[in-house]
């Protein structure tokens, strides 16, 4: 039939060079339609339909057999148009009878018997909580409610197969609990069970179906909005410190670079100390009124101006969020301070975690206290350490959700998140049920309405707290030095340079003079006296001296064109009895100082007057 479908043309040359050695036999260029037409042929036939599935004929029935020893007991028949049936033919009498029809031979079972053995059912061990019902509890007759309870039932609903089973409760510690699988007493532990190192050396654990890790959760302090030294919160002490030594530092520059070339910048030692403390400080509120007339100085509080502006625009931010925001901050943050200081610390009781505390942490003994409820949480953290309870509580991260979600705005998480594998569930080292249990797991976690579902009944309030926790731990934080060390490394930079290329210049224009100074007999305190002494000194040579000598020059030979003038000569007198005043009282608060042989008092100022 695949040939004349084919249609192969000159049949007997298919026959040429027939060989009984198969290394001899040829291929025929029309083989491989040949065979794909023989695969595909599908007809009816005397023995029912003929059609091939993957190269094999498709069986029109198959046999159910019993298998007694090495007996084979034939007790049914299976086809796809009768189903199950006792036997593939039946007479008149037979057809009409559905129960003949369908209902095989019995089966001869292990011991002769014909009666259906009583299948085993697991044991499954679960442990009895006082506390966190959420998780697991156990009702009556031995049925269990809770998170892990609906994820094991879940789970079991995705086997490929039943798992029956009884829940045995079990008094006692998680750890003897899961020792039991290895003594043979249970078939498996159900519950919120975490998967830890050390447990998993006699049992084998399914894939966690939770969140993982542990933490601490501590009190949280009240709303600071009344200390009378809140504007002091919005920057940490060294942000202080720092910019109070930015500052002196700044007025120190600006005085070293004014000096010599500003009058503001001159007088009493005390005044100019003030001056130092005023100018700098000053430009805190941008209140100062000194004209700086030194290229370098004006470079200097170009920049300083601009560290000033962040520094008070943070600050009034900072403040201000203090203020109009409710802020939680928590009683301990370090784990360290809490152990430094002998802080007590609790645990959910028949847990690992005391053993995590004492074994990882290097916590005593005798500052842990166990508890088992919620309220009992709640309690401890209320009375503190010092009236009988406790500084932080340590467990698994989803106990400390569901206790924060019961009392949100009280409480919070803080301090590292230590690596835990999650709750799982427990079976015998080597059982089968683990690979497939680990798969149905996977398949519940990772359905997402499956998973919101179980959440749901349980969890209720856990997000809104959860956006609490995240307002808690972000707002009321003080500004530190590192969120502004850019510019104060731009700034003391810009200073520093400044502040050199002045010193340098000084000390090139003044060499002959402090050449003589610094190689003289005196001694080293006498040297650095003089060179203080000779850096006091104004510098007429400067641009604001020389400007103001030219001006009083002017006066005392006025324009020809203004002489005529009695307006323009009174101006001018006016002007030129100030400027002499400005320069006699400095040059009397130099102590008649004298530079280049010239003095403040040798200009003379005509009596115009006249």
């Amino acid at each position: 039939m695949a040939v004349e479908k084919v249609g192969i043309e000159n049949y007997s040359s298919m026959k040429r060079n027939v060989s009984t050695n198969p290394a001899s036999l040829g291929t025929s260029a029309m083989g491989k339609t040949l065979v794909e037409t023989v695969l595909s042929l599908k007809f009816r036939s005397l023995s029912g339909n003929f059609q091939q599935v993957k190269g094999q004929l498709e069986a029109s029935a198959f046999e159910i057999f019993n298998v007694i020893g090495s007996i084979e007991r034939i007790i049914g028949y299976w086809d796809q148009q009768k189903g199950l049936s006792r036997q593939l033919k039946f007479d008149s009498s037979e057809a009409a009878n559905t129960d003949v029809k369908r209902k095989l031979k019995h089966a001869i079972w292990p011991g002769d018997t014909t009666d259906r053995p009583a299948t085993k059912k697991l044991r499954i061990g679960v442990p009895v909580k006082e506390g966190f019902y959420e998780f697991l509890k156990v009702e009556k007759n031995n049925n269990i409610s809770g998170f892990s309870a609906l994820v094991f039932f879940a789970a079991v609903n995705k086997l490929p197969f039943p798992l029956p089973h009884d829940f045995l409760p079990f008094n006692g510690t998680y750890d003897n609990l899961l020792w039991q699988i290895k003594a043979g007493r249970y078939d498996a532990v159900v519950g919120d069970t975490t998967i830890v190192a050390n447990r998993s050396s006699y049992v084998d654990f399914t894939l966690p179906y939770s969140e993982s890790g542990v933490s601490m959760v501590v009190l949280t302090e009240d709303n600071q909005r009344d200390n009378i030294w809140i504007f002091l919160k919005p920057l940490s002490l060294d942000l202080w410190l720092t910019t109070g030594a930015a500052f002196i530092f700044t007025g120190c520059v600006i005085w070293v670079l004014e000096h010599r070339v500003n009058t503001e910048f001159r007088g009493p030692p005390e005044q100019q100390l003030g001056m130092i403390f005023w100018f700098s400080f000053s430009t805190l509120v941008f209140a100062h009124r000194e004209k700086v007339v030194n290229n370098w100085s004006r470079l200097v509080l170009i920049i300083w101006v601009f560290v000033v502006l962040i520094l008070t625009q943070s600050y009034t931010a900072s403040l201000a969020s203090m203020l109009t925001v409710q802020r939680l901050q928590p009683v301990f943050t370090d784990i360290r301070e809490i152990k430094r200081n002998g802080y007590n610390i609790g645990y959910q009781k028949n847990s690992f975690i005391k053993g995590f505390l004492m074994d990882n942490l290097r916590f005593e003994e005798s500052k842990l206290k166990p508890y088992v409820t919620i309220e009992e949480y709640n309690h401890a953290l209320s009375r503190g350490t010092n009236n009988g309870g406790v500084a932080a509580i340590f467990d698994e991260i989803p106990y400390l959700k569901l206790f924060i979600a019961k009392n949100c705005s009280k409480y919070t998480m803080v301090g590292p998140t230590y690596k835990t594998d999650g709750f799982g569930f427990a079976f015998p080292r080597g059982s089968p049920l683990v690979s497939y249990m680990s798969r149905a797991i996977l398949n519940v976690t990772q359905h997402k309405d499956t998973m919101d579902s179980i959440e749901r009944n349980y969890f209720t309030n856990q997000t809104s707290c959860d956006d609490q926790s995240a307002k808690i731990s972000s707002d009321g934080r003080s500004l530190h030095v590192s969120s502004f060390g850019g510019l104060f490394i731009i700034a003391g930079v810009v200073s520093m340079f400044s502040l050199l290329m002045y010193l340098y210049r000084f000390l090139c224009s003044q060499w002959p003079t402090l050449r003589t100074t610094i190689h003289s007999e005196n001694s080293f305190r006498s040297k650095m006296v003089e060179l203080a002494k000779h850096f006091d000194k104004k510098d007429l040579t400067s641009h604001p001296f020389t400007r103001r000598t030219s001006r009083i020059h002017a006066v005392d030979t006025p324009d020809e064109t203004a002489i005529g003038g009695v307006h323009d000569a009174n101006d001018m007198q006016n002007n030129s009895a100030v400027e002499n005043n400005i320069d006699v009282n400095e040059n009397e608060s130099n102590d008649g100082n004298i530079l280049s042989g010239h003095t403040d008092s040798s200009i003379h100022v005509p009596n115009l007057s006249s």
